[in-house]
């Protein structure tokens, strides 16, 4: 039997890099997969087709997680569509880096937004269907720079940080109707952003890291279904770190 055979996933931001690698690996493992995106309706569409020509039940929805009222109806379009969610990938993330001083208040407003907000959002949101299966999954997808800081990153720091003691509050205060919540910090990873780098700093930074080798969106996404699955029943409020050893 596969791993998450009968279970629905809901994924916030799967059309490509670290979200998409977690839809197909969800997909391959048995799961109904929902998805948000946000304007890629053509990456979308793509990622719908591939996946359900591999067999899965797929379904895009666009819609902004960092919007509350958005964030309900999308719950309750997925639960309409598959009964419940019982697994939710808080996955949606953005940038903006850039020095303090330079920082301005939209560039603060737009990472918190969605990279924070947008999980109380939808883990408010699944919460209601959770807790009538008595049962469920959260996972909130947190940085290694959440836990080490990075200069240029104040903003995205914040965010990831903001992910991790939420998900400690969530584990405590939702545990008892045998749902969990848990982190992942994944540290250095291959995605089509890190590709337009210089190989030359990319290879640095390869070299810095005990595993000598950045990581690969799967690597974050078998990490992902282990929490998903029963596998991983007895674990909550944890941030596991996928990052080669980068943090010890």
């Amino acid at each position: 039997m596969k791993l998450l055979e009968g279970k629905v996933v809901l994924i916030t931001g799967a059309s490509r890099g670290i979200g998409k690698s977690i839809a197909q690996e969800c997909v391959n493992q048995g799961a109904k997969v929902a998805f948000t995106y946000m304007s890629s309706a053509e990456k979308a569409k793509a990622l719908e087709a591939e996946l359900s020509a591999q067999g899965g039940e797929v379904k895009g929805f666009q819609s902004d997680a960092s919007n509350f009222e958005a964030a309900q109806k999308l719950v309750d379009d997925v639960v309409a569509a598959y009964g419940t969610v019982d697994v939710l990938i808080n996955n949606a993330g953005i940038t903006r880096d850039t020095l303090l001083m330079r920082m301005t208040e939209e560039q603060w407003d737009e990472v918190i937004n969605t990279n924070l907000k947008s999980a109380f959002n939808l883990t408010k949101a699944v919460q209601r269907p959770m807790l009538k299966a008595r049962k469920g999954s959260i996972i909130n997808m947190s940085s290694v720079v959440g836990v080490s800081g990075n200069a240029g990153q104040s903003n995205y720091a914040a965010s990831k940080a903001g992910l991790i003691g939420f998900t400690k509050s969530v584990a405590q205060e939702l545990g008892s109707r045998n749902i969990r919540c848990n982190a992942i910090a994944p540290g250095f990873i291959e995605t089509e952003m890190t590709g337009a780098l210089d190989e030359k700093v990319v290879e640095e930074w390869r070299n810095s890291i005990p595993l000598k080798r950045g990581g690969q969106p799967k690597d974050v996404a078998d990490a992902t279904v282990f929490l998903a699955s029963d596998m991983s029943s007895y674990i909550t409020g944890q941030t596991i770190h996928v990052c080669g050893g980068m943090l010890m």
